[in-house]
């Protein structure tokens, strides 16, 4: 598919990676200049407005705070900045997840597939930050059955997803499903400005878990 937009090239073949290897590989090179690109470049602002969003909810700073699709830490640095330090960080892409350590902000990093089964308790969370992760060619809707299971009872679930992907794949369905079976309930849901050079939007959300 031909880039016919403003979208940032790495941006672009993100988005529409054919399978996993070739979006690890994509990753593996674009590691070191990500938070650049993303930040300088492009103008995303999604974990920032998404670790704001969940700041307002937490109470002190002691929350267990799990940093799901962490990347290279941009969400992580700002939770550290508001003097969060029990954070966990897990993504798939190794080469994103050793510059994340580079920052010294979690307290463990893990190399983990979202769209499988995590390898943490039930219940073993706080409060959990997922920015920039639900989108094509990355991680579907199925994912928010595992992060309400890691999750506390009262928990909180921050998460962005990219408003041009929002009816590819059945978010909305699975959301209300979710509602539907009482694991979790809508606190805030709103329309945000995403990428700023790209003029691109998201679905900006906090749930509560059940």
């Amino acid at each position: 598919m031909k880039n016919t937009g403003n979208m940032h090239p790495a941006v672009f073949n993100a988005l529409h990676a054919p399978n996993q290897e070739e979006l690890e590989e994509l990753y593996k090179v674009w590691a070191v200049n990500y938070d650049h690109d993303v930040v300088d470049l492009i103008g995303y602002v999604g974990h920032s407005i998404t670790t704001n969003l969940l700041v307002k909810y937490l109470h002190g700073t002691e929350a267990i705070i799990l940093d799901a699709g962490c990347g290279t830490g941009l969400a992580g640095e700002l939770l550290h900045e508001e003097n969060f330090n029990n954070i966990v960080g897990v993504d798939f892409s190794q080469p994103m997840l050793d510059q994340a350590s580079k920052k010294n902000i979690y307290q463990s990093l893990f190399q983990a597939d979202l769209t499988k089964t995590l390898e943490f308790e039930d219940n073993a969370f706080d409060a959990i930050v997922c920015a920039g992760v639900f989108t094509c060619g990355h991680v579907g809707p199925e994912a928010l059955f595992e992060l309400i299971r890691v999750s506390k009872a009262g928990g909180y679930i921050a998460f962005t997803m990219r408003e041009q992907e929002w009816d590819l794949l059945p978010y909305d369905k699975t959301i209300v499903e979710l509602e539907e079976k009482h694991l979790w309930r809508c606190l805030e849901r709103f329309t945000k400005e995403y990428n700023v050079a790209e003029e691109v939007n998201c679905q900006l959300c906090i749930y509560q878990v059940c």
